[in-house]
């Protein structure tokens, strides 16, 4: 049997990983980077993100501050923008982009955007199938022969394991499109300069990187799990 924690198939990890990486220093180095660069605009992050859902007629959605870096999401459930520190009061080329793209999101719920709707439904069940998804798979690996419907019980895992890759390949349209429509605001206003549009462009793209670097990980776990259980079949 081998090796739970490092076997033949964890080499499929090794690029993904080396992309996770490095989408992570990239993150962080941009972010670093015009985040020491003030906007013209003077506005912080709270007053970009109050303008464009002005400016967009959106209602009913609050903005509060939270803790923690990079950690600014947009709740559809709770109609709340939640914006970091550093995004909240920072008024950088970073901080108003990050604020511009989970107020994107905002304008994606307001226009019923299918790929929000789609990824806001399937998320409770996603989370519970990523939870159950490793501990179903590996039980029934490894015990296997000993223990009844092992196999029922790793394909169990392969499954809920797929709507989890399902989940993350579903947020990447939605990312993507957050990130366009913030750029769009940013630029169609005069938000910002044209000299600082490759600057917050930057950001923007940096940041959809973590997506990217997540599904291809997730994408190529559930092939290690699939091999796996064909060598125990």
């Amino acid at each position: 049997m081998p090796f739970i924690g490092f076997d033949p198939t964890f080499v499929l990890m090794i690029p993904a990983l080396a992309f996770a990486f490095w989408a992570q220093w990239k993150v962080k180095s941009t972010y670093s980077k015009f985040a020491q660069v003030p906007a013209a605009n003077g506005l912080s992050g709270r007053d970009m993100a109050r303008a464009i859902m002005q400016r967009n007629a959106v209602e009913g959605v609050n903005i509060e501050q939270v803790g923690g870096t990079l950690s600014d999401h947009y709740d559809p459930g709770a109609h709340m923008v939640r914006l970091s520190s550093d995004i909240y009061s920072g008024n950088s080329i970073a901080a108003i982009a990050v604020a511009a793209h989970e107020v994107g999101h905002v304008l994606q719920h307001q226009q019923g955007y299918v790929p929000l709707q789609l990824r806001s439904s399937f998320a409770p069940a996603a989370g519970l199938g990523s939870s159950l998804a490793m501990p179903l798979f590996f039980i029934g690996l490894i015990f296997g022969p000993r223990m009844p419907f092992s196999g029922v019980l790793m394909d169990l895992g392969i499954l809920f394991f797929a709507g989890a890759v399902l989940f993350h390949f579903v947020t990447l349209p939605v990312e993507f499109d957050a990130s366009k429509r913030a750029l769009r605001q940013l630029t169609e206003s005069g938000a910002v300069m044209p000299q600082e549009v490759a600057g917050a462009k930057q950001v923007l793209d940096a940041a959809a990187l973590t997506y990217v670097a997540a599904a291809a990980m997730a994408a190529l776990q559930l092939l290690r799990l699939v091999l796996l259980r064909g060598n125990r079949r």
